[in-house]
């Protein structure tokens, strides 16, 4: 039998696994800030340039720049494109997203949605291919006041959670995990704080986790992978990330990357946690 007619081995299909999540957090040390200065004549549209000039404290324009570097650059790297070139828009609730090419992306497929938090001189930035990614980073550095103010806000059973413990770190630390779990969340949503933090719930093991999620009406995708990371002492980091049919059975990996973009560097491979939220039908 010769090649010609030898009978051909068939192929096994199987799924291409899920495109990674890609998480960038970085300090404003990371990036000095005359060459922050610099990066932003060159990457930022004039819209964003004209924000980091009406800034009226140095820290806040240096917050706004370093975190707006970031995007461009990660996204850059991610889409294949130069930094100036990336056309962002942002929603009627003002969510900022990418602009559509015709044609898709030069590194592949034509959607890529990211979510951007800083606080405090920590700038977190999150990618993904499917469906959108809500992120928030807050640090243990709030007064008891503003502890207040953020606790009051929540569903009645997060606030019982949060009084088992007498005031103090762990009181505040509570407070803030909960907190940057909703922003996450309703940033994922696109609706930021426009859905009031009553009307869906956490429920969070006490050292780290969530362990049940009440999601508010009609939440299209009613099962959620929650993350939460602490990847610098007292910098608490939370994700969000819908589950739909085709990655409930194989969730994405996620890529924690540490520092600026400069170079494609070996990330931190982070295992998502199980879905939580409405019982699966």
């Amino acid at each position: 039998m010769n090649a010609t007619t030898a009978p051909r081995a068939r192929r096994t299909e199987t799924a291409s696994p899920p495109e990674p999540v890609k998480v960038w957090l970085c300090s404003n040390d990371e990036l000095p800030s005359e060459l922050a200065s610099v990066l932003a004549e060159h990457w930022l549209d004039e819209e964003e340039q004209q924000t980091a000039d009406r800034f009226l404290f140095e820290r806040d324009r240096r917050q706004y720049l370093v975190a707006h570097n970031l995007v461009r650059r990660a996204l850059a790297l991610e889409a294949g494109l130069v930094e100036a070139e990336l056309g962002i828009w942002r929603s009627p609730r003002g969510r900022p997203f990418l602009r559509p090419m015709p044609g898709g992306l030069p590194r592949g497929g034509g959607h890529l949605d990211f979510n951007l938090s800083h606080a405090s001189g920590y700038n977190l930035l999150g990618i993904v291919r499917r469906h959108r990614i809500g992120v928030d980073v807050e640090v243990l550095d709030r007064d008891a006041q503003a502890i207040e103010t953020i606790t009051s806000t929540f569903a009645p059973e997060e606030q019982e959670w949060i009084a088992r413990v007498g005031q103090g770190p762990a009181r505040d630390r509570r407070a803030l995990r909960l907190w940057t779990l909703k922003e996450a969340y309703s940033k994922a949503r696109g609706l930021g704080l426009g859905l009031p933090f009553d009307e869906f719930a956490f429920t969070l093991a006490d050292e780290r986790g969530v362990l049940a999620f009440r999601p508010p009406a009609q939440d299209p995708f009613p099962r959620w992978h929650f993350l939460e990371l602490e990847p610098t002492p007292d910098v608490l980091v939370a994700i969000a990330l819908p589950v739909d049919e085709a990655t409930a059975s194989r969730p994405p990996e996620l890529q924690l990357h540490l520092g600026f973009p400069w170079a494609r560097a070996v990330p931190h491979p982070v295992t998502l946690p199980d879905p939580v939220g409405l019982p699966q039908r």
